[in-house]
Formats: structure tokens, sequence, C-alpha cells
């Protein structure tokens, strides 16, 4: 009786020596976890791999210059990246090297003909490909661009056109982007008109795209029954805010709405790309429009849409919308279709408390968190790299490639859409449109499957005009002939 109960305690004690064990690699994985999700044909959310994984978290306090203090923007050019550091009234620039990154310079003051001028409240850097720095001074209400030691070359305050500026009003710029031909392009607090076009001389051109008027039908209707003092009283229909700006590398305009009633989500365009009139030309073919999610609810105490803060593009013309109401980062490729999204609200790694801007560094993806006065790098993972490089080869017209590409991502995941219409569109482009329609015909792509169907009932008629005007004249002569015969035969009976 003691050997048995002497097992059985021995037996009991190996079982809960190996649950202590377990137990903490089980909490590891499950704090590792990266959920990554896309949306098929049904707005079904669907569970993916990760495109992106945790690299690392940057603090600036680790090179001994202290924390960020509510830094609004950053900007990357080749391997440096600068940050603005708002409340601090600095910007710093870090250079990232082999997986590393080291301090450059801290920049508080500006050298303007020998006076320093320091910097207050700056909101935004643009970094030319001359090395001249852009900067949102939102507190000294003026965007002033210097060389690369700081010497200050011109700058920029508020325009004196008292046709399109009020009196009282106060340039407050918070973000920019300057183009090829140093056109500067200004998202100042206030202004509804679009974004502030300026020269660069300084001269204020006007404005540009300016955003579509949200209204509610509702208060529509009552404006139109109510008195006058009670439409003085109601708030009026005016174009919203961008929140934020990017360029491309052709020097398109991407812009972010985030200002619009939940209700008006679907169709408020809440990421644009501008051509030089302002108009939007960003193309929307996806299942779905680039809104980010397409269900949502109110768990975790978040409710509502996304609502981009930010967006970063590629050189592949991919763009990455950063959301402000989850913490969500949306992919989408140069058609629209959504490629995955990512991240969340938390103090997890790879979460975010107040996610502000976003980057591309390379194959990473860079976002600063105005809360946290942290920066997280995520880096394509295998999964992600072979989505983008299945792009980037459909991009260059190597669509045997993109499709070998695209294999290998179904592979990874059965249930990826984009991949069957990738393989599709390679199809397509090399003209064999019966095998293309299959594969939209699968995913049901029907603007794809059309365009597919059209070129192949158009080299039909050319492959077989030939018998078709065969048989046509053939059925001509037989109708002549039978009618001949027919006259003749009652020509004679009627003799």
């Amino acid at each position: 009786m003691k050997k048995k109960f002497s097992k059985l305690f021995t037996s009991l004690c190996l079982i809960l020596v190996a649950a202590l064990l377990i137990q903490p690699a089980t909490a590891s994985a499950e704090e590792d976890l990266f959920y990554t999700y896309t949306y098929d044909y049904w707005g079904i959310e669907r569970e993916s791999p990760d495109a992106y994984a945790m690299n690392k978290v940057i603090t600036t306090n680790t090179f001994g210059i202290g924390n960020l203090n509510s830094a609004e923007g950053m900007f990357v050019k080749d391997n440096q990246l600068f940050i603005c550091d708002t409340l601090n009234n600095r910007i710093i620039q870090l250079s990232y090297e082999n997986d590393n990154y080291s301090l450059v310079k801290v920049v508080t003051e500006l050298n303007n003909n020998g006076k320093m001028e320091p910097i207050s409240l700056p909101y935004d850097i643009f970094v030319t490909d001359d090395n001249e720095w852009y900067i949102a001074d939102y507190g000294n209400e003026r965007i002033v661009y210097t060389d690369d030691s700081q010497n200050v070359i011109g700058a920029i305050y508020k325009p004196e056109d008292e046709e399109t500026i009020e009196a009282d009003f106060k340039f407050k710029p918070k973000k920019l982007v300057v183009d090829a031909a140093k056109r500067i392009f200004v998202q100042a607090e206030n202004v509804n008109k679009g974004f502030m076009e300026f020269e660069y001389d300084g001269e204020f051109v006007g404005y540009i795209g300016a955003a579509d008027v949200q209204f509610d039908f509702i208060d529509y209707f009552y404006k139109l029954i109510s008195t006058k003092e009670q439409r003085e009283q109601m708030e009026a229909f005016v174009p919203t805010e961008y929140s934020n700006i990017s360029l491309d590398a052709d020097g398109f305009i991407y812009a972010t709405l985030s200002t619009f009633e939940d209700e008006n989500a679907a169709s408020a365009k809440p990421v644009r790309r501008l051509n030089a009139k302002g108009t939007d030309i960003l193309i929307r073919n996806g299942y779905y429009e680039p809104v980010g999610d397409v269900q949502y609810g109110s768990g975790g105490g978040y409710e509502g849409p996304s609502k981009f803060i930010d967006v970063a593009v590629l050189d592949n013309e991919c763009y990455y919308c950063l959301d402000m109401t989850r913490g969500r980062i949306f992919g989408y490729d140069f058609q629209g279709n959504m490629l995955y999204a990512f991240g969340g609200i938390g103090y997890r790694q790879g979460n975010f408390k107040f996610p502000v801007a976003i980057e591309n560094l390379g194959d990473s993806l860079l976002v600063l968190d105005k809360e946290l006065g942290t920066i997280t790098q995520m880096t394509l993972t295998t999964y992600g790299k072979l989505i983008n490089d299945a792009l980037n080869t459909y991009k260059k017209g190597e669509y045997d490639i993109s499709a070998d590409y695209w294999e290998q991502v179904l592979k990874l995941n059965g249930n990826y859409d984009l991949a069957y219409i990738g393989i599709g569109r390679s199809l397509l482009r090399k003209d064999q449109f019966v095998e293309a329609m299959e594969y939209f015909k699968l995913k049901f792509d029907y603007k794809n499957y059309s365009k597919a169907y059209k070129l192949y009932r158009k080299e039909w008629v050319e492959d077989n005009i030939t018998y078709v005007f065969i048989i046509l004249v053939v059925l001509l002569v037989v109708v002549f002939i039978k009618n001949t015969v027919k006259k003749i035969r009652r020509e004679v009976s009627e003799e």
C-alpha cells in the first residue's frame, strides 16, 4: 500500500513540475502572437500569416538625450531617420546601419544669418535629395527651410492674401511635403480648403485638393424647413480638414482624412492620391474601398470606423495607412486591394497607445507613438516578402515570375484571395484570357473577369473572322439558291 501511494505521489509531483515548466512557455508564445488578417469577398475577417514581425522598439533615452515628449512627426530619407520631438522643441537625427541606430545630432535652434533662433513645437519635417530641411515650425507659425548644417535658407509665414486668407487667421503648419520642383504643400491647422501650396520663394499659390463636404441628410432637411435664426445656430456644412500628407516616388500627393461622421465612413475616401490639379486619382479596384476595417464593433472600449492619421507609400505604389482608432496598419496594393492588417492598441510589443506617424525604411515599417514616446520597427517576414516580390515583378512586367511568387504565397496561405487574383492578372497580361477568367471567377473578381472576357471575345472574333465570313457567305448562297429553286418551281407549275 505504501509502495502504491509512493508511486502515485511521485507521478503527481512529475505532472506538477511538467505543468510549471510548460506554463511559462505557453504564455511566452501567446505574448509573441502578432495577429494579422485580411477580408474576403464576403467581408469576413480571415487570419493570415504575419506579413511583418516585431524587430525592435526605439527609445531616444538609450542615446543619452532623454525621452521623446509628445513627438508628432518623423521622416525617413535613405538610412536617416528624423524625429520631431515636439514638446521638447527639438529635432533628432538618427542613422540606421546593420540593424542598429546611432545618434547623428540633436537640433534645437537654427542659424539665421548669425542669429540663433530656437525651434518651437516642430510638428513635421521633410528632407529633400539635396539635404535641405523643411520644418513645420508650429510654435513660431512658420515653415522654415535650412541646409544640412541648419543655416536658414528661407521661411514662409502667414500669406498676405486678403482674398483667400482671413485677417484673424493664424498660420499653424502641422504637416508638409516638398516635390521635385521645390513646391511646398502644407496641411495647416483650421484650414479646410485643402493643402496650402507655396513656391520655393514663399509665394502663396493657393489651395489644392479640397476635401469633399460631409453632411448629414437629416440635418440638411431641417435646414430647409428651419427659420433663418435656427439655421444660424446650426453647424455650417464645410469641407473637412486633412489629417496628413505624403509624397510618392512619382511626385503625387497621398492624403489622409480622419474628420468624417461614422455613418459616412464607406464614402469618405479617407485616403486619396492627388494629381497636380488636386483631383483624386487613387485606384479602388478591391473588394472594398480602402477604408480600413470593413467590419467593426465597440470591443475593448474602441468604437467606430478606422480613421487614418498617416500614410506611407512604397516605391511599388503599395501604401500603408495608420489607423488612430484601433492602432492598426492597413496595407494596400496599387489597385486598392487590401494586402493585410495588423497592430492594435495596447502595451504589448507591436501595439501602440497613440500612433501618429508611419514611415518605411527598407524592408521595415516604423511607427511613432506619441504617448509612449517610442518608435516601433517591424520587418517583413518571408510571407510578406513573397507578396511584395509578387507585386514588384508584376509592375516590372515579369508576369511569369510574379505568378510563381503568388504560387509560393498560396503554399503559406491557401485562403489568400489576392494570390489567386494576382495569378489571374499575370495570365491576363500574357493573353491567356480563358485561364485568367477561371482565377477571377474563383475569387469573385468580376471587374477583371469582365475585362478578360471582353479581350477573349475580341481575340476569338479576330481569330475566327475568316471562318465566320465564309459561313455567312455560304448561308447567303444557300438562301439564294433555295429562293431561286422555289421561284423556278413556281414558274414551271404555273405553265
